[in-house]
């Protein structure tokens, strides 16, 4: 080496990811070659107690209200970058910053807090310099559904619930912003007469590493009822809906990949980042998670756990009253769509019990020895009140599509089941406009992704071959590619290299023609059962 050579030009850049989840905040650091170099959480409920969350949360007596204590992220953070300065993290070789929040949830700063932004002293903890700067110290977070009045409202004043999705991308659910600030508004008008910026829990967190407010990104933005997905700005119709002056309260939002500027004061002299380190825009949970396993167009997202979520790449959405329409947070020329499927595992995990004696073994034994297509059988299984569709109990059906009590043997209902819950999926893929081609690749993830039992049936309704990798911690691993992305600029694909995804299996040869008069027959069948017809 040479001896004006500082050691650390030896060392490749790293980039930070924070995850602000539910009921932790997480953080990886990974190098240039998207190695990961270190990890740490706080888990609010156990490092944190003197807030008396449950999974992060409080609930309120009223059995809807749903908040989180802002200024315990806050806290959460000061312990985090305490975690990760002794594992040893070199915080001077950190080039970019960006993060993600759980989607949904709002943050409220009082008048004034800009300044305590901006002023802050890093000789002190930020959770003791923010206790005041917030107009409201708990934050509506997305388990929130106290808004159905709010909703209904948005809806009507915006001309119906497919007009206002074919503005957002989404039908008003409770849990959206829009309807969570209409609120606030109509129960606490001197708290939002004195709220100066409204921020999601995403911009937030990005706001503390800036050193002032950071924009909401497109992609978390249109998670709201409050972006037109289509011009990508604020619609001003549902912002006079929710709450007066709420452009001025929000910002401009921006793409998910934008330089927002150096990192705040605060982080260079308490830990010694550089002055020149990035921060890129924060994001939303689910857009990051894209981004972690870098879903590419024609690509399916399928994550199997307690619930199903799918993610798909789409260029021609179209908004449906089911599922949400978002902006891509790596191309925000095209757009994500995302449908969340509450009986999951919970369900597969009911029916193996009741049908093998608790053992997956036997379960996949009596799938794989039933022939495809299930003799025309299809089961509807929606043991909790499902989100997409709105319905609950067991739907069985048979070859004539009349409907019956029950099937006539385990095998039948084991493959009933896992047969309903892949094309349930395929059928509202196909309902957001995603098209099946010769190019899809489903990339299954979740606990139930090491199932090869379950995932042939997945690629034989898909008609598409499955991959798999473990990714654990997507989210945070997205926003560390993020991070990196929005510094060097560029298409996401050419920035980042795409992990590893092993082939699971491929469909078979007469996939598409079983299952695709399948897929009809349950989008028919299912409808029915929605309008009462079944």
């Amino acid at each position: 080496m040479a001896d004006n050579e500082h050691p650390s030009e030896m060392v490749s850049k790293t980039y930070l990811g924070f995850d602000f989840s539910t009921q932790r905040v997480k953080t990886i650091v990974i190098n240039d070659n998207q190695e990961i170099l270190h990890e740490a959480d706080v888990q609010f409920d156990n490092d944190l107690p003197e807030y008396r969350t449950h999974g992060g949360i409080n609930a309120h007596k009223d059995g809807m209200t749903v908040t989180a204590p802002t200024i315990m992220w806050v806290k959460a953070l000061d312990m985090l970058m305490d975690k990760l300065r002794v594992s040893g993290a070199d915080f001077s070789l950190v080039a970019a910053i960006s993060g993600t929040g759980q989607q949904h949830g709002s943050v409220y700063w009082r008048v004034g807090a800009r300044d305590t932004l901006k002023n802050l002293q890093p000789e002190k903890f930020l959770h003791d310099q923010m206790a005041m700067a917030f107009s409201i110290t708990d934050s509506p977070v997305w388990m929130d559904s106290s808004t159905t009045l709010q909703c209904r409202n948005l809806e009507e004043k915006l001309g119906g619930a497919q007009n206002l999705a074919d503005i957002t991308g989404s039908r008003a659910y409770e849990r959206f912003t829009g309807s969570q600030i209409s609120k606030i508004y109509e129960k606490r008008k001197e708290a939002y007469k004195h709220t100066e910026r409204i921020s999601l829990v995403s911009s937030f967190a990005c706001s503390i590493f800036l050193g002032d407010y950071a924009p909401i990104d497109l992609a978390d933005g249109s998670g709201m009822n409050l972006l037109d997905i289509n011009t990508k700005s604020w619609s001003q119709e549902c912002l006079d809906a929710c709450a007066p002056d709420l452009r001025e309260k929000l910002g401009e939002a921006v793409p998910a990949h934008t330089n927002l500027g150096p990192v705040s004061a605060y982080f260079v002299d308490r830990y010694g980042f550089s002055p020149e380190c990035a921060v890129i825009a924060f994001t939303g949970d689910n857009p990051a998670s894209l981004a972690g396993m870098s879903l590419r167009e024609g690509d399916i997202a399928l994550s199997l756990g307690t619930s199903d979520s799918l993610f798909l790449w789409l260029k021609e959405p179209k908004p449906k009253l089911e599922g949400n329409i978002l902006i891509n947070p790596v191309d925000s020329e095209d757009y994500m769509g995302l449908l969340c499927f509450k009986n999951g595992s919970i369900t597969r995990e009911r029916i193996r019990d009741e049908c093998s004696n608790g053992s997956w073994d036997i379960f996949n034994q009596l799938l794989d020895m039933t022939p495809r297509g299930n003799f025309g059988n299809i089961g509807m299984y929606y043991d909790h009140m499902e989100i997409t569709p709105a319905l609950k109990g067991v739907f069985r059906f048979n070859k004539s599509d009349d409907a019956v009590p029950r099937f006539t043997s385990h095998e039948v209902e084991v493959r009933a089941l896992v047969e309903g819950q892949f094309l349930s999926k395929r059928v509202y893929a196909e309902n957001l406009g995603y098209k099946i081609d010769s190019r899809t690749r489903v990339l299954a993830t979740g606990g139930a992704s090491n199932n090869l039992s379950l995932l042939q049936v997945l690629s034989d309704v898909f008609n598409a071959a499955v991959y798999v990798m473990d990714i654990a911690n997507s989210a945070s691993l997205g926003c560390a590619y993020r991070a990196k992305h929005g510094l060097l600029e560029g298409k996401f694909k050419d920035v980042i290299k795409a992990p590893d995804f092993k082939l699971a299996c491929n469909p078979n040869t007469d996939a598409a023609q079983i299952y695709e008069p399948m897929v009809e027959k349950f989008r028919n069948l299912e409808e029915c059962l929605v309008a009462g017809k079944k």
